[in-house]
C-alpha cells in the first residue's frame, strides 16, 4: 500500500470517527425529549424549507451511495456490504458509507489492476 493509499484511508476513517459523534450527539438529544417517536423526528426534519431541503439532499445521496455500496461492493468483493446497508439506516450513512469506502480501498490495494472488471 502506498502512502497516498495509506492517506486515503485515514481520512476515510477519520471521516467516520467524526460523523459518528456528529450525528449521535442531536440523535440522543432528540431521544431526550418529550415527543421523540420516529415520526417525530421525521416531522422535525421538515419542521422549515432549510431542513427540509438538507433532508431531502441527505435521503437522495443515501440512496445513491447504497446502490454504490451495493453494487461496487459485489464488483470488488467487499464483505458484508448488507451490514454497511443495514448500519447506514441505524447509524448513520455519514458513518458507514466512509468505512464502506476504506473496505473498499483496502480491498482495491491489495488486488492487480486487472483483477477488478
Amino acid at each position: 500500500m502506498t502512502t497516498t493509499d495509506k492517506i486515503t484511508c485515514a481520512i476515510y476513517a477519520l471521516i467516520a470517527l467524526l460523523a459518528l459523534p456528529a450525528t449521535w450527539i442531536n440523535n440522543i438529544a432528540f431521544m431526550q425529549q418529550p415527543n421523540n417517536s420516529f415520526m417525530d423526528f421525521i416531522n422535525a426534519a421538515y419542521v422549515n424549507a432549510a431542513a427540509a431541503s438538507l433532508s431531502n439532499d441527505l435521503l437522495f445521496i443515501a440512496i445513491a451511495a447504497s446502490i454504490f455500496m451495493a453494487i461496487e461492493g459485489k464488483r470488488v468483493g467487499v464483505r458484508y456490504v448488507w451490514l454497511y446497508l443495514v448500519f447506514s439506516g441505524i447509524v448513520a450513512i455519514s458513518v458507514t458509507f466512509p468505512l464502506f469506502l476504506l473496505a473498499r480501498h483496502i480491498k482495491l490495494t491489495n488486488i492487480q489492476p486487472e483483477q477488478v472488471v
